[in-house]
């Protein structure tokens, strides 16, 4: 199928406690969890606050629809559904928190009533919109990450503000405005980015960056100057979905004939590969632990795969969810098996709460109900 630490002990929060294949404690609980009517495709963490975006209009609790349209906001020690709602007309595909601050892209016209194109900004503790940030996009906007003072944008942007741009864009944190130093291009659409370590990552299915060959799929940026990083050249051979790095590793999860999650070194080197019969569409670190979302039922025991991905050397049952060693990329015991044929198609960590929370198109987590959202400890 090719559709596009430690490891948790504790279970999927939602109604009541579910023991998972590692050494399970007491499940933290809560009637109140939300399920959503939508796809969920993109989250982020802020303190004791999860946020939630996507193609959603209302949040289900307790079996009734609220009114969420494509932005939602979780209490992640309760499972709380919070107030906090201000409405976009479109689906919501990045969540991106600075400050106090959080940013905002999709495929929107408006945020809270008034006119905003594919970018805004709120605040994310009342949901206000900020007027100073107002920018007109050609393209649509894919990916964001704030770091080094700037939001950095991907996908498949041609202009902003009537200003080229070729795929990627930044803009300054402290003013709003569109950068006017940072503009790399790529000759395709960018589907992730993220920063660590003094650089700026972005993943995609383009092949040349700055109009450079050789860097297929995942290139490393500087963060100021935008000009390529030249010793990290991994060059995977299938298109880059999702990014999680540190300051020593870039941990990528990949489509194809049978998706992959990887490992890298800052040089470009490949430290480990798993392979899944299905695309990886989601990737995220918590401690010693990789977390693994996507479209696959299956971690394959080799990287050999046949017709559609299926594991040709055996395998083991993972169905959308996976966890993986950080250390050598060893399949570990945990599971959380979810449902659905678009699956998992995104993951966040918080280190604080110690939890994972998955979204997705998914209706059911390890044989029980839970749609669209949910979160582990």
């Amino acid at each position: 199928m090719t559709y596009r630490g430690k490891t948790l002990t504790t279970a999927l929060v939602i109604g009541a406690a579910i023991t998972c294949a590692t050494p399970a404690a007491q499940a933290q609980s809560s009637d109140a969890m939300p399920s959503f009517n939508g796809a969920v495709l993109t989250i982020a963490y802020a303190k004791n606050t999860v946020y939630v975006g996507g193609d959603f209009t209302a949040a289900i609790v307790n079996g009734k629809p609220v009114a969420r349209q494509h932005l939602a906001a979780v209490d992640a020690r309760t499972g709380t559904l919070l107030p906090w709602s201000p409405p976009t007309d479109g689906r919501v595909k990045a969540l991106v928190l600075s400050g106090s601050s959080l940013y905002l892209a999709g495929d929107f016209a408006t945020v809270a009533g008034q006119k905003r194109d594919s970018l805004a900004r709120v605040d994310a503790t009342s949901g206000t919109l900020d007027g100073a940030f107002k920018h007109s996009v050609t393209g649509r906007p894919l990916a964001a990450f704030a770091a080094h003072g700037r939001l950095y944008v991907g996908g498949t942007l041609t202009a902003v503000n009537g200003q080229p741009r070729t795929r990627l864009a930044a803009f300054t944190l402290s003013s709003g405005k569109l950068d006017t130093v940072w503009r790399p291009t790529a000759d395709d659409q960018v589907e992730t980015i993220a920063a660590a370590g003094g650089r700026v990552y972005v993943g995609g299915k383009f092949r040349k960056v700055n109009s450079l060959p050789g860097y297929a799929r995942l290139a490393a940026l500087d963060p100021k100057s935008s000009a390529i990083v030249p010793g990290f050249k991994p060059q995977p051979p299938v298109i880059t979905y999702a990014l999680a790095v540190t300051d020593t590793a870039v941990y990528s999860a990949h489509g194809g004939q049978g998706g992959k999650v990887t490992r890298y070194s800052p040089e470009g080197a490949l430290k480990w590969s798993a392979t899944f019969d299905g695309d990886a569409q989601a990737v995220t670190v918590l401690g010693e632990t990789v977390y693994a979302g996507g479209h696959f039922d299956r971690a394959c025991s080799t990287a050999r795969t046949g017709s559609q991905g299926a594991c040709v050397d055996g395998s083991d049952n993972r169905v959308k969810l996976a966890a993986l060693s950080t250390a050598d990329g060893r399949l570990l015991d945990w599971t959380a098996d979810a449902n659905g044929v678009e699956g998992v198609l995104a993951l966040a960590s918080s280190a604080k709460l110690g939890k994972v929370a998955m979204g997705g198109a998914f209706t059911t987590v390890e044989g029980r109900q839970q749609k669209r959202f949910a979160q582990f400890s």
